[in-house]
């Protein structure tokens, strides 16, 4: 059976603008065919902790000899180890925070990332070699080509290279922007746009998932 899994690290329960967008991404695979299993982890509502041992870096046969690792700690990062590689596609919703991911996500990178068993810059060392990876990402502001604050989004390029180049997965990126303008009378001026922006990307995340599934 095709699995999709389906990670959500927004802290905003009831406005999210990346969980809106992965929901319809999810809904339309899962129409794919009765055979289609969504696994949802919810990283905010079910934080990961922190990885109990620089030791879980790597996989056993690299670590140094005398590492100690909690059994509890070495079974969480097995099961979602293998989670992440019984998946035929990863959807990823990833907004930014503080210019970068949020924390549960980055979490979840420091579990599933093991240079050796899951990454490598070696073809032959990628299990999730040309799997796809799908990254949705919601930015409060605007980073738009020439302006002051282009290439202040360091979540998604951090993204790219993780799941693409050491995972080797095949990488897209769903991207709304000016989210703020709902709520923030800064913004406000860029309403209508902000509107578009989420309309073209839910269109883009329905027609990518009906592609994929």
């Amino acid at each position: 059976m095709p699995q999709l899994l389906h990670l959500d690290s927004s802290a905003d329960l009831q406005h999210s603008h990346s969980r809106a967008l992965t929901a319809a991404f999810a809904d339309a695979w899962a129409s794919g065919g009765s055979d289609h299993v969504v696994v949802h982890r919810d990283l905010h509502r079910d934080p990961l902790p922190h990885l109990a041992d620089a030791a879980l870096h790597l996989p056993t046969r690299l670590r140094p000899a005398d590492a100690v690792v909690p059994p509890e700690a070495e079974a969480l990062q097995q099961a979602l180890i293998a989670e992440l590689l019984a998946s035929e596609v990863l959807l990823v919703g990833a907004p930014l925070y503080n210019y970068s991911m949020p924390s549960t996500l980055k979490a979840w990178i420091d579990h599933i990332h093991v240079p050796g068993l899951t990454s490598s810059f070696d073809v032959a060392a990628q299990p999730m070699a040309g799997r796809p990876a799908v990254i949705v990402t919601s930015r409060g502001a605007s980073y738009d080509p020439g302006s002051a604050t282009e290439g202040w989004d360091h979540g998604v390029p951090a993204l790219e290279l993780i799941l693409g180049a050491s995972l080797g997965m095949t990488v897209s990126v769903i991207t709304t922007s000016l989210t703020l303008a709902e709520t923030t009378p800064l913004f406000a001026e860029q309403l209508d746009r902000a509107r578009e922006e989420f309309a073209a990307a839910s269109a883009q995340a329905v027609e990518l998932a009906r592609r994929l599934a």
